[in-house]
């Protein structure tokens, strides 16, 4: 009797778990989510979401663009019309696929094709590649477009007659404060822009609260920075000082770096989450020249002051550093570093990097401060010869 029961019971699992396997729904997304690239400096999504804006360095091959594109599990990804010089793409270990591509047509730009895995969903992009090279005058006036619940930075200068296109992407902390859930809107991130500047708009960085987010990993505060550069998410917890990554290549010797600040201290200072009695939290603004014969070599948190490579060093001197409402100019002088001369040849070939860097509390980057510090930051110029 009971056997008489069991044998049905098994053969109706049997079926209901081949059917589950059988339903399993494919995936039905056909998107590009992100794009990067030997040198890929940053993307702009265009207002329509169907395709990039690449920037890379004016000295790029455009005939020879090595992009990886990062899109849905199980879509495929391809060129619409293959030209001489084109690889097919290949999918990599971490499920991204990359290929090289010849961009030396008219208008520097391709289509491809996202197949969703289904097979039932395909999605055309135009990607455009656009030659870059970095402004000169930082005036933080505008917000990029984006989703993200964060403000990012744009610099656009007018494109120059030889087809370059001044323009920077600043980068910062707010995706790994985005991890803290500590917001409400995105006024409330470490890095914003705001109005009151010392012309028109300027960026606020501000020492934030990371919650019970930041005690659980032992990053109790965020501080408020804007930088040149990248921030790597995918390391902000592993390695929270790689993931900061400084510099793009600049073709020019700077002489100064000079602006506007405005600062206020917060009023409880910490180590490792603990208060200190009577220490003070300071700000620091730095910039760095360095050299970088492979364009994939970038310093970072924890050597962008130190390493060996940087030829010239301009940062703030804390003695001059006031706690005003009033903005005050600042001038930092480059100055030589590690008994090195910028090489005139090596500028010209694109041999070297340029950081500059911006924070609310200056050993915020070992989440070390006030919260409540707050740096306001406009009209920035670098001087060069």
């Amino acid at each position: 009797m009971r056997l008489r029961h069991f044998l049905p019971a098994c053969l109706l699992g049997v079926v209901t778990l081949a059917s589950c396997i059988q339903d399993e729904a494919l995936n039905k997304e056909a998107a590009i989510d992100a794009c990067t690239g030997t040198n890929v400096q940053f993307t702009n999504a265009l207002a329509s979401n169907r395709g990039f804006n690449i920037y890379i360095n004016r000295g790029a091959d455009l005939t020879s663009q090595q992009l990886t594109f990062t899109i849905p599990q199980g879509a495929t990804i391809a060129a619409n019309d293959a030209v001489t010089g084109d690889s097919a793409f290949t999918q990599n270990e971490d499920g991204t696929y990359s290929a090289t591509l010849n961009f030396d047509n008219t208008n520097h730009n391709r289509f491809v094709t996202v197949t969703s895995e289904d097979g039932e969903n395909r999605a055309t992009y135009l990607i455009q590649i656009i030659q870059m090279e970095l402004p000169t005058e930082y005036h933080f006036e505008r917000l990029q477009t984006t989703d993200q619940p964060y403000h990012i930075l744009l610099e656009e200068e007018a494109m120059t007659t030889d087809g370059l296109q001044r323009v920077l992407q600043w980068s910062s902390g707010n995706p790994g404060f985005e991890l803290t859930k500590m917001y409400d809107t995105d006024m409330d991130f470490p890095t914003v822009l705001v109005e009151n500047g010392y012309v028109g708009r300027c960026v606020k960085l501000e020492t934030r609260n990371t919650g019970e987010f930041g005690k659980m990993v032992q990053m109790y505060i965020a501080a408020g920075n804007l930088f040149i550069g990248s921030f790597d998410l995918s390391n902000a917890l592993n390695a929270p000082l790689e993931s900061t990554r400084f510099g793009v290549q600049f073709y020019r010797k700077p002489v100064s770096l000079k602006g506007y600040y405005k600062y206020r201290r917060g009023e409880v200072y910490t180590e490792s989450g603990v208060e200190v009695e009577g220490k003070q939290d300071s700000f620091d603004i730095y910039a760095m020249l360095y050299e970088a014969e492979d364009n994939a070599f970038m310093l970072d948190g924890s050597n962008g002051k130190t390493d060996r490579n940087i030829a010239l060093l301009a940062r703030i001197d804390q003695a001059d550093i006031l706690e005003t409402n009033e903005w005050t100019e600042f001038n930092i002088p480059f100055v030589p570093m590690n008994g090195k001369t910028v090489d005139q040849q090596k500028l010209r070939e694109g041999k070297y990097k340029l950081g500059i860097v911006f924070t609310s509390s200056i050993e915020g980057d070992y989440f070390n401060g006030a919260v409540g510090s707050t740096l306001w930051i406009d009209e920035v110029e670098l001087i060069c010869e």
